[in-house]
């Protein structure tokens, strides 16, 4: 089976509107309990923040879609400089 992602994607669970945007930190090894092989391409170990709280768990990879937006966990606001010509 092929990758479809890399460490660094942001990922969200297929047909569920209200889960969150999580960052993949990379394929972990799972031992199929049927045929009792190790499968080192499915599984995939994703990280998200909730109320300040780092969460983590491992999703096979598809039940996982690629999120258009990309960006970090925490909104980083700047403030604008207010520059006068005088």
């Amino acid at each position: 089976m092929s990758r479809k992602f890399k460490a660094g994607d942001w990922v969200k669970v297929k047909g569920k509107p209200s889960a969150p945007k999580m960052q993949v930190l990379k394929y972990v090894p799972k031992k199929d309990f049927l045929f009792g092989m190790v499968d080192n391409d499915a599984y995939l170990e994703c990280v998200w923040y909730k109320r300040g709280k780092r969460k983590h768990d491992i999703f096979h990879q598809h039940k996982l879609i690629k999120t258009i937006e990309a960006g970090g966990l925490f909104n980083t606001f700047l403030p604008t400089s207010k520059r006068s010509l005088t």
